[in-house]
This record gives structure tokens, C-alpha cells and sequence, in this order.
């Protein structure tokens, strides 16, 4: 927090990150609605195919990673609580209108219209978040922030499946979207701290405002000549890959090939994301924090080795032909997933200068989803309809073991003494 506190209770840091990581709870709740309605929308009016069922999760991601840079941009120059709100507000409206689809056509539009929404807040939450709290708290931070992620996943499959069952998919999405416009009001009353007022050196910490044009495409010029960001960037997409291809099918995937009923599959997997991820999201941030004291590769390093656990029990889950074998060997592939979830972004927000962080996580949000998740539900959706559901998810613990190994990468061009470097942009010796 800064030194002089708010007289608002709303404008204190813990206040902004409970408003913040509540806002991504239903971030996911919304994105993770749709797997949970998959075979409901497959077997409805509209007829979809798999491969239309995985470009509803595509579609969505596309706008999402297209829009996000520009928004990266306004949230390193304007005021960021504004920029949330509205995101907040516009991915909300968009659910809602899911419920009226009279075809795919429109069905993917409606959802497609939430990327706009979410890159509005997924590019900078983690920038103001950063200058709530001091860099050596921000793995444990963001590991509250998103550890939203597999809350909020598990209640999109819970949600969505007990609305489906109960009264419809049509109603599952106007049960999603209504919370979000209270949300989005609550944002606004949050405080707009000066970018870096919580870094070591204080020269850099800048208020809103600036130009955008030359002075952006500067800053994405800079961000890709940092080796060790872009290394990380490249790991985190193949990890997203990964985590979008199961989060999409493993529901369906439960249900065609282990023969859980349709309700059944969907909370099944949802209480082990939810299980996993918290454990593991929280794990990850304290266990990052703990061993960057040592060494300021530690957030790559702890990554690295926890994916490089999961993807072999990834393998086992998808391939065993023992329902216990799939539990254990799911849990801990999700455990070992989730631990990186804090370190990671932490690393991504201390890579780079504290006026150029919205920027940052917004190319991140653009590489790792147009690399990831953008291809992974639609790929492994036409590897079904050509082949089968079973097959198509192998390519799943492939992916995770290349994430393994990029993070790897990334942590040996990070030295122990790499900083950003308040004069110039940060670029790691190989």
C-alpha cells in the first residue's frame, strides 16, 4: 500500500485484490460455462459438431488475444479501475446474449464478444496488482489472484452442468452473466496507484497518462528483445495449450470414453480442478517467494520441474484403463500444473519496467492464447471427429513436457542478477 492510506476501505490494496481476484473468479466461471454444455449443445436444436463445439472456445480466445494488446497500451497510459469496469460490464452483457443463440452462427458471435470484455481486464488486473504490493510478496499475491482460475473453472462446470440438467443451457448463461455488472461498479470506486510506487527504485513510478502510436510499438519492440520474457512467454503458451485442451474436453472425455454420466463428468472433473488448483495455485506462490530469497531464477526454476513432473501422469490419466488409475494420476498432473500458476506471472510483471507491465501481460495474454488455448480446443476437436476423442487428447502431456522444457530454457538466460534496468529495456545474456 502506499504510505498514506486511503480514507476508503474500497481503495485499500487488500480491498483491490479481493474485488480483483472475485472479478476472476467469474472470469472463469464464464469461460469454463461453455465445456460444461458441450454435449447439451451438441445433442440440442443447433446441432453442433465437435469441431464447432472446440471453435466456441476459439472463437472467444481469437478476439480475446487480438484486442488485448490494445488495451495493454491504454492500461499503461489511462486510468486502469475504468478500463476494468468496463471490461467487466461488456463480457457480462455478452453472456447473457449467449442464451438467445438460434444458431451456431450467433452462439459463436455471443461468445466471441466476451474476448472483448475480458482483454479489457486480463491485460491489466496484474499491472495494477503489482503496484498495490511490494515485489517481494507478488508471488504469493498472484497466486490469490489466480488461484480465481480453478475456482472459478470448477464453478463454470458445476454451475453449468446443474443449470443444464435442471433447466437448461440456455439459462446456464444467463445465470453467468448477471453478477458481472455488479462487479464492474464495484471497480470503480478502486484506487489508480502511480505505476511503480512499490518498486525499489521509485524513479520510474509514473501516473496515468502519455501517448500511444511510436511510443507502443516501442514498448512490444523492447518486450520481444527480452529473451528471458520471451522464453517464459513461449513456455506459458505451451502451457495454456495444455490446460485449454483439458479444461474443453475432459468433461466430454468422461463421459464418451469412461462412460460417466453427463452430469457426473462435469462436476467430477470440476471438484478435482478446484482441488488441484487451489492446493497448487498456493503452494506454487509461497514455494516461488521462499526460494527467490536464494535465487531470482527460482519462479522459472520451481515452474519448470513442477511441469516436468506433470507430464507423465498427464499421459497415465488419458491412457489408463483404471478409473482409480485416471483420479490419482489427473490429480496430481493438475497439482503439479497448477503450482506454476503463481510463480509464472509473477516472473512475467518482474521481467519488465513498471510502465511497460500492461503492455507486457497483454503481448503475454496475445502469445500464450494464439500459441495455446485459441488452437488446442479446435485441434483436438477435429483430431475427434477424425480419428476419436481418446487419441486426440494425447497430444495434451506432449505439450506439457515441451512448457517443461522452454521454462527451463528461460530460467538459464536469467541470471541471478538480471533486473529491469530503469534506463533501458532488460535483455538476458544467453
Amino acid at each position: 500500500m502506499s504510505d498514506t492510506p486511503s480514507k476508503s476501505w474500497l481503495k485499500s490494496a487488500g480491498m483491490g485484490l479481493a474485488v480483483l481476484s472475485f472479478i476472476n473468479l467469474f472470469n472463469y466461471l464464464d469461460r469454463y460455462l461453455v465445456p460444461a454444455l458441450f454435449e447439451s449443445l451438441k445433442r440440442s436444436e443447433l446441432h453442433l459438431s465437435d469441431s464447432e463445439l472446440g471453435a466456441l472456445m476459439s472463437g472467444f480466445l481469437i478476439v480475446f488475444t487480438f484486442t488485448a494488446p490494445v488495451f495493454g497500451a491504454l492500461g499503461d497510459r489511462y486510468a486502469r479501475p475504468k478500463l476494468i469496469a468496463f471490461g467487466v460490464a461488456c463480457w457480462s452483457l455478452a453472456t447473457s446474449l449467449s442464451g438467445f443463440a438460434g444458431n451456431f452462427a450467433s452462439l459463436l458471435a455471443a461468445r466471441a464478444s466476451v474476448g472483448i470484455g475480458e482483454a479489457a481486464y486480463g491485460t491489466v488486473a496484474p499491472s495494477l496488482l503489482s503496484d498495490y504490493y511490494p515485489a517481494d510478496r507478488r508471488g504469493r499475491i498472484m497466486a490469490i489472484f489466480f488461484c480465481a482460475i480453478p475456482v472459478g473453472s470448477a464453478l463454470g462446470y458445476v454451475v453449468g452442468g446443474l443449470m443444464d440438467v435442471h433447466f437448461g443451457w440456455r439459462v446456464a448463461f444467463f445465470v453467468s452473466g448477471g453478477p458481472g455488472l455488479i462487479l464492474a461498479a464495484l471497480c470503480l470506486g478502486l484506487r489508480d496507484p502511480p505505476r511503480g510506487s512499490q518498486d525499489q527504485d521509485k524513479s520510474t513510478a509514473t501516473s496515468a497518462g502519455g501517448s500511444l502510436g511510436a511510443d507502443t510499438l516501442a514498448t512490444y519492440k523492447r518486450l520481444v528483445k527480452n529473451r528471458a520474457y520471451v522464453f517464459t512467454v513461449l513456455g506459458y503458451a505451451a502451457y495454456t495449450f495444455a490446460m485449454g485442451g483439458l479444461a474443453s474436453w475432459m468433461p466430454a472425455f468422461l463421459e464418451r470414453v469412461r462412460g460417466m454420466p453427463h452430469g457426473s463428468a462435469t462436476i467430477s472433473f470440476g471438484y478435482i480442478v478446484v482441488i488441484t488448483g487451489f492446493v497448487g495455485t498456493f503452494v506454487g506462490g509461497w514455494l516461488g517467494d521462499y526460494c527467490n530469497k536464494y535465487s531470482k531464477r527460482a519462479y522459472l526454476v520451481v515452474s519448470a520441474v513442477a511441469t516436468a513432473i506433470a507430464a507423465p501422469f498427464a499421459w497415465f490419466a488419458l491412457t489408463s484403463a483404471s478409473t482409480h488409475g485416471y483420479v490419482v494420476c489427473m490429480v496430481i498432473a493438475q497439482l503439479m500444473m497448477f503450482l506454476s500458476t503463481g510463480p509464472i506471472n509473477a516472473m512475467i510483471v518482474n521481467l519488465v519496467q513498471p510502465n511497460e507491465r500492461a503492455s507486457a501481460v497483454a503481448l503475454e495474454i496475445f502469445a500464450i492464447h494464439i500459441l495455446g488455448d485459441c488452437i488446442s480446443p479446435y485441434l483436438i476437436g477435429a483430431l475427434s471427429d477424425a480419428t476419436s476423442l481418446a487419441q486426440a487428447v494425447k497430444i495434451v502431456p506432449v505439450v506439457i513436457a515441451i512448457a517443461a522444457a522452454l521454462w527451463a530454457w528461460a530460467a538459464r538466460s536469467q541470471t541471478d542478477t538480471t533486473r529491469p534496468n530503469p534506463n533501458g529495456p532488460q535483455t538476458a545474456p544467453a
